[in-house]
């Protein structure tokens, strides 16, 4: 019995160099490339590894028994616990695309799930922390906001939709990378905040900045997609937003919508928030097609009267 829980708490690395003397040369066809891809074999079924590798099925599936596996299946499983989060929407799109539908019907199933990943984005709405996240927004001094990956793109919208009613927005991603965010937090303190957006695949560089954040006692702002999420523990104020979808790792639109539902509470709660955004009506109408044609029309004409005539006794000179 020890023997049988020592090889369970084993990972799969430790049991292949525990088993390679026994192994024999197909087998450590196997291990070698396994060991080479580990991600890429936990998204392999038993007959595509088999194909890869140039082994059999049987032979594949020999192998994870002399690992101290059942099959295959408990192999696979087994090298999949440590990559969940990565590996989870490539199975189920794996699922997705082996069920015949039409263009048609996905353009409808992503709408639909959109809409209702926005519906459980408001029902889990808590009231509170809306009413702390507008005020610590409306109250930080510098208002950082940080997001990477696809996130980063969200965040230029949060930057985006604020800047109009906050005095001072930063947005850290930026083309010299993570470091960039990391000098301009080193500034900053209690009276700053940090918004900090990861979703599934969280991204190393978000949770290390919010570190850092918090290292500097800058308040923190999380907008994620449930409690356990790595930036959840560390935010004084957490809005959660649902993410669910089949044909992509995260469905964007809910965070968009929560990211425009909390743009618009700031604007409710700015002072002079109609002169704010008055000023940038003014300052951006140059750039927008059709308001030079309205500026024009708005313009009074001042009408010319006759020309002066000449004094007389004098002649026109041509």
């Amino acid at each position: 019995m020890p023997a049988l829980t020592a090889v369970a708490t084993t990972t799969v690395p430790q049991r292949i160099a525990q088993a390679l003397p026994q192994l024999t040369r197909s087998h450590r066809q196997v291990a070698d490339y396994v060991l080479e891809r580990p991600l890429q074999v936990a998204t392999l079924p038993i007959d595509e590894l088999a194909a890869i590798v140039g082994v059999s099925v049987a032979t594949a599936n020999r192998f994870a028994r002399a690992l101290g596996f059942d099959g295959y299946a408990s192999f696979r499983a087994e090298l999949v616990r440590g990559f969940e989060p990565l590996v989870a929407p490539v199975e189920q799109l794996r699922g997705n695309l082996a069920r015949p539908s039409t263009v048609a019907e996905v353009f409808a199933m992503a709408l639909q799930e959109s809409q209702g990943n926005i519906g459980a984005t408001r029902q889990a709405l808590d009231p509170a922390s809306c009413e702390a996240a507008v005020a610590r927004v409306l109250g930080a001094r510098t208002v950082f906001i940080a997001g990477f990956g696809a996130s980063a793109w969200l965040a230029g919208l949060l930057h985006h939709g604020l800047d109009a009613y906050c005095g001072d927005v930063r947005l850290l991603s930026s083309v010299s990378g993570v470091t960039h965010g990391a000098r301009a937090l080193s500034r900053g303190g209690p009276q700053d905040l940090l918004v900090a957006l990861t979703f599934p695949r969280y991204l190393t560089d978000t949770v290390a900045l919010t570190e850092l954040a918090r290292a500097q006692r800058i308040g923190v702002l999380a907008l994620t997609d449930r409690p356990s999420s790595p930036i959840a523990p560390l935010a004084d104020v957490v809005l959660y937003a649902q993410t669910e979808t089949r044909y992509r790792p995260n469905c964007e639109t809910s965070v968009l919508a929560l990211i425009e539902a909390l743009t618009s509470a700031v604007a409710l709660r700015a002072p002079h928030a109609y002169q704010a955004a008055s000023k940038v009506v003014h300052a951006v109408m140059p750039w927008l097609h059709g308001a030079q044609d309205l500026r024009a029309a708005s313009t009074p004409k001042i009408k010319q009267g006759p020309a002066p005539r000449a004094p007389a006794g004098k002649k026109k000179t041509r």
